[in-house]
Formats: structure tokens, sequence, C-alpha cells
């Protein structure tokens, strides 16, 4: 949280989120305000894209001014504003310079995607680090010059200066010629482009981007090398109604703990029934948009024809049967969360129409002329491989990389199988209200069945057994069929079985990561598992004492 300046030639103007403000141009508003400062002398500004709530922060000082000099409003974040006056007997005074974390190494991002930033400034603050934002290039080369920073972080893709060409003149800069650079790309097309950038570069994630290598790259860039885990929130309890005792869904939440807090998208993936949404209403309530309202719009279970009209609205007379105006779940969610579940069920022409209101918070209505600027974050969801829909041609690639900022696999129910009596403990205590229990038939049953259905598949199940039975006790005859049928399934290996196979299977990840270089993403893919379900194997591996890197 920043600090409110002591020194009374420092003007400070802070907007919150329902009278907030953006400038055109940078440069034209840097100009503006070192022409106007209280003593007529030389100030700085800075940018801070944090989503700030207090009201201390308002100065006094010809507000009227600003007000004439911002006009079109913030996409999803406020806007803090700073003019500070150097001064000798005040060099302590504090200074917003956007998001930061005392003490530890100053990191500067640059994307011109504000979830991107949000993302990475709240995921690296977290982490002890301090951070500065930079929405272009051309600003990061300013910010450099004028700084000191221990690395810097850049998208590739950005309008005007690319984090290529921010690069080179980075290092063009004797003051920065030495400075670490890790850039970002989520085009496969400009890969080797960025291969070829790696003697000036000390390395490049792919997005969605990996929590893990990228702390891994900051610290080694920064001289941190020492391995040292992640570090998440423990601060923020589960919801009541989440079931997390599997060490694979405990790492889920652990991830939702350390990207809540930002603005940033998510896309969660998973086969149907795993719980997508629950992760979905996790991430909300921990966010700072929790008093905002959650919509969700299922997209595959709404008639392609009106799914547009859902989410954006109508005008009266729009369509046959559009009796009156009706406003869209786009706008029901400003200031809150929308989820869209199903995401990769939209057509293509609606895709476009998303796609313009993840880069600037816009939309029409249908029917109508004017925009209308929705303030939502948004999650969206799905069960298909987003990837395989865009190489076939289904699913918009830059609606994709728009969407997968960041990625939460949910992993399968037969994947957590920790997790499969709590969940149906948790199931017949709902329906039956506490009054039922399991044999140990049925607790075998459930144990050794895969589940194919998930956690959907699992609910109903319970939901039979309880409706079937006449007591409290629920028995094998109470399943369905196919269920009751794992108690045939042999038991689990004995211990010195289990150790063998846990052997063999480090064995074969080990020389998986060899083959593809330790790159984590490529080789979940070759092992046929997901790449969460991989990282929580490597950290079993770790704890363990065994050397995976």
């Amino acid at each position: 949280m920043p600090v409110k300046p002591r020194h009374r030639s420092n003007l400070l103007l802070h907007t919150t989120a329902d009278t907030a403000y953006t400038f055109v141009n940078p440069e034209s508003f840097n100009k503006l305000l070192r022409l106007w400062t209280l003593g007529g002398s030389k100030g700085e500004w800075f940018v801070s894209e944090s989503r700030l709530v207090d009201k201390w922060a308002c100065s006094p000082i010809c507000p009227a001014w600003f007000e004439n000099l911002f006009r079109r409003p913030v996409d999803s974040t406020s806007l803090a504003l700073v003019a500070s006056e150097p001064h000798k007997n005040h060099a302590e005074t504090p200074v917003l310079r956007g998001n930061t974390a005392e003490g530890g190494p100053r990191i500067l991002i640059v994307d011109d995607d504000p979830g991107q930033r949000s993302l990475l400034n709240s995921f690296l603050r977290s982490q002890g680090f301090e951070t500065s934002l930079a929405d272009s290039g051309e600003r990061a080369l300013e910010m450099l010059r004028s700084g000191n920073f221990a690395m810097m972080i850049s998208d590739v893709r950005m309008p005007g200066l690319s984090g290529l060409e921010t690069l080179r003149r980075a290092r063009q800069e004797p003051r920065t010629a030495g400075l670490p650079v890790l850039l970002v790309t989520a085009f496969t097309d400009i890969r080797d482009a960025v291969a070829a950038m790696r003697d000036g570069a000390v390395n490049y994630l792919a997005k969605p981007i990996d929590l893990d290598e990228l702390l891994n790259s900051v610290r080694q860039a920064t001289g941190l090398s020492k391995a040292v885990p992640l570090q998440y929130n423990e601060e923020k309890p589960l919801p009541d109604f989440v079931v997390a005792r599997s060490p694979l869904m405990q790492t889920v939440f652990r991830d939702a703990s350390l990207i809540a807090p930002s603005e940033t998208r998510v896309l969660i993936t998973g086969e149907s029934g795993v719980g997508k949404e629950v992760v979905a209403d996790v991430l909300h309530a921990w966010s700072l948009r929790a008093a905002g309202p959650m919509i969700k719009v299922n997209c595959a279970a709404i008639p392609e024809t009106l799914l547009e009209a859902e989410l954006f609205g109508h005008e009266k007379g729009s369509f046959t049967g559009a009796h009156a105006r009706r406003i869209g779940r786009f706008e029901e969610a400003n200031d809150g969360t929308i989820f869209l579940d199903e995401v990769a069920e939209m057509s293509p022409a609606l895709q476009a129409k998303l796609l313009r209101v993840t880069q600037d918070g816009r939309f029409q209505r249908v029917g109508a002329n004017r925009e209308i600027h929705t303030n939502a974050r948004i999650l969206a969801a799905s069960n298909r491989n987003l990837e395989d829909e865009v190489k076939s041609g289904r699913f918009r690639e830059d609606l994709f990389y728009r969407l997968n900022v960041v990625e939460l696999n949910v992993p399968p129910l037969r994947e957590r199988r920790e997790d499969i009596l709590p969940l149906a403990g948790r199931f017949i205590e709902e329906i039956a209200k506490g009054r039922a229990r399991f044999s140990d038939t049925v607790t075998a049953c459930l144990e050794r069945y895969p589940w194919p259905g998930n956690v959907r598949e699992l609910r109903n199940a319970m939901e039979r057994a309880v409706l079937l039975s006449r007591s409290e006790l629920i028995l094998p005859e109470h399943l369905p069929t196919r269920v009751r049928a794992a108690a045939d399934n042999p038991p689990p290996p004995e211990t010195a079985d289990v150790e063998r196979l846990a052997e063999i299977e480090r064995q074969a990840i080990v020389q998986a990561l060899r083959q593809h270089d330790f790159n984590r993403t490529e080789t979940a893919k070759a092992l046929g598992i997901s790449r969460r379900a991989l990282l929580y194997k490597l950290q079993r591996f770790r704890e363990l004492g065994y050397q995976v890197e």
C-alpha cells in the first residue's frame, strides 16, 4: 500500500474505482506535469495500476485542473498519480512508485496488457521483490535511464517498440548494457526470434507463464540462486464448500491464492465435471472484487443465436421478441467477475466480439450504436484442449492468448483419490442431512472406481444412494452397477511394490525431462499428464532429496 507523502510540495491525486480517469498520451502528460509544479521546479511522475480504495489520497490542490485533463475511463484499474518535488531536507519523503515490496531486488515489468502486468506485479511482490510498471517499450527505456533496476521482464509483442527492440536499445545504453532481461512470448511464430536473442536475454518464457519457472529465472538473474520454495498466501482459508485433501488440489488452490489478488484473466482447464466452477468461485472470493458480483455464463447451454444478447444485452426491438431493453451479463459483472464456462463453444463471430472486450472492456448491445464500457475481470473455462482448437481453426489464436494469461489446470478425480471419500461424505451430509454413513464395502467401491465423470458423477452416485437407502447405512446395492463392480478390482499393491513403482516413475520422469531439455510443458505432454501434475511430482521428488533439475 503506498504511503501518503509528508512534504507539502508534493502533489498527489488519487481517483478511486468509481471516479477513475486515464490520460491519452504519457509524453504530453509528462510535459504538462513538468510545467505545472508548485514552485516552478521540475518534478517526476509515476503511474500505479494497483486497485486502490483508500480516500486519503485526494489532494485539495486544484483538482479541477486534473478533472479537465483526464477524459476516458480506465479499463480495469484505478490510477494513482504522484508529482513529487525533490527537496534536500526531505530525501526520505516516500513517493509512490507503483506496487513495491520493501527490501527485495527491484524489477521493471513491461507489458501493454494490464492483466499480464497485474499478474507479474502481484506475484513478484508476494515473493519479496520490488516492482515498477511500464506499459510500453518507450516508457521502459525512460525508466531504465532514471532508475536502478536489478532486472527487466518484458513482453515481446507490444504496440510501438517491441520487447526485442526494447532489449536491443537497452543493450546500447552503458547504464543498462548488462541488465538481465527476461522475455515473455505467447505467439509461436516469434519463438525462433526470441531464441536468437538469448545471447542478450537471460531467458524467455512462453505464455501462459509457469510461476515456478518465472520465480527460478528471476532468482537466478538477480543473484538469488539459492533454491527457495514458492511463497504461498496462507492467510486465505478455503471456503467451506471446497474439499481439497489431495496434494494436487492443494497446489491448485495455492496457485489460486497468488493469482486471485491480480486483475489478470485466468483460463481454467480440465475434464468435464472436475470442479472448474468451484475454482472460479474461489478466485472471485479471494480477489479484490469479492464484494462485487460474480456472474456465470455457460456458453454451451445457451443457443448460439441468443448467446450474444445474453452476454452483451440488447435494445428494444433489436430482434423478434426483444420487447424491452435488457442489459447483458458483462454489464451486470461491472466491478466484479464474469465466468465464461465452456468458452470454446462460442461461434467465430462471437469470439471476435469477446476479443474486443478482453482488449479494452468495450462492447455494444445488440441493436445499439453506443459503446459501453465494463470493468469486469474475465475468468474462462473449457474442457477442450484450446491449443488443439486453435490449430484446427475452431478457436481464434489471438483470443486464446488474451484469455490464457495464466492457466489453472484442475486434475481429474482419478489423479486425486485422497479427495474421493471426503467429497462423498460431504455430498451425503448435504443430501441426507447428515443421517447416512457408508459400509466398509461401499468405501472400497468408491476408492477403486476410476470416476470418468469426475466430481459430478460422484455427486450423482451419492444422490442415488441416498434415495435408494431405507436406512442410515449406505450399502453396495445402493450404488450404480459400474461403481459397485469396482469392488472386484484388485486391492492396492503392498508397500514394497508401491516403492518400486515410485522409483520407476521417478526414473521415467527424469529421463523425459532430459529428452525435452527440462522443458516441463513438453515433458508433461510426452508423459500424458497435466503440467500441474508433473510439477507436483517434481516437488515431491525434491522433498525426498532427489535432484530433478
